[in-house]
């Protein structure tokens, strides 16, 4: 699910990076070098500046609110069926689409075995304790909580759209949603204001690009739990709980969906005090 980091491949289940790397004023990507003209009124113009910064600043704030929220629910969420049927759904998705996976249930009896074969000391330690699962295509291992195996039908769900090409472009593709925040900012400087001194496409829009270069993460995930609910359907004949997991992979979409309007207020923020250092 959730990649604790982009410089690593695993997919964490709880945690949203965009609040804690790029909310608040000391935004890494703020810069002063670029030029303006004065407002008529600059008073006025810098207390709107900081006013929309402050206000974004509290929609950072609750974003993060939201993540945890959500986060502690999926936790708390029953399991749809036994660890044993889950166990066979995840043999049909290896079995039927060939993945070279190894599959994997931590806890805390098992997670040194897990550290030792692959490192990652961190992120082992937080599925054993429930609070995460992950698929990396680079070590070829898909692992979930004993404690809340199901989660490993959404990991599987990401193994397969490792094997295809535009899926896997998705999936490769939040490894620089990160950057969009710069990236815009490049643009914004080249791009330059309007012939009429109006703000440019970029400087308008800035929240709304922010969220779409996290949007084909959003999308991939959605497809992993669709992959893993259509696969619990067909293995176990609709079993009475597959409502509940659609339920659990929903409330997991819904924090993937705040980390993406989190890097659109984190994206506006930083061009709004890019703007007000140029001043």
């Amino acid at each position: 699910m959730n990649p604790i980091s982009y410089n690593t491949s695993p997919y964490n289940a709880y945690t949203n990076p965009y609040y804690q790397n790029y909310s608040g004023f000391d935004n890494p990507y703020s810069s002063g070098y670029y030029t303006y003209e004065q407002p008529e009124n600059p008073a006025k113009e810098s207390a709107k500046t900081l006013g929309v910064a402050a206000l974004l600043q509290l929609i950072s704030s609750g974003l993060k609110l939201g993540t945890e929220m959500l986060s502690a629910k999926l936790a708390a969420g029953k399991e749809f069926t036994s660890a044993d049927n889950v166990v066979k759904v995840a043999k049909d998705m290896v079995d039927k689409n060939k993945l070279d996976v190894t599959v994997g249930f931590v806890d805390d009896a098992n997670k040194a075995y897990y550290t030792s074969k692959y490192g990652m000391r961190k992120s082992f330690e937080e599925v054993a304790k429930g609070r995460n699962a992950f698929f990396t295509d680079k070590a070829k291992l898909a692992v979930a909580p004993s404690s809340k195996p199901s989660l490993i039908l959404h990991e599987l769900g990401h193994a397969i759209n490792a094997k295809k090409p535009v899926t896997k472009l998705l999936q490769n593709s939040r490894r620089y949603a990160g950057y969009a925040p710069m990236a815009l900012l490049v643009a914004n400087d080249i791009l330059g204001q309007s012939n009429d001194g109006k703000k440019n496409f970029i400087e308008r829009n800035a929240g709304i690009l922010g969220f779409c270069a996290f949007l084909p993460t959003i999308i991939e995930e959605g497809l992993a739990s669709f992959r893993g609910i259509k696969a619990a359907k067909k293995t176990l004949k609709n079993p009475a709980g597959l409502k509940i997991l659609k339920k659990n992979y929903l409330v997991a979409l819904g924090t993937y969906i705040l980390a993406g309007i989190g890097l659109g207020v984190a994206t506006k923020q930083t061009m709004i005090l890019s703007n007000k250092d140029a001043r």
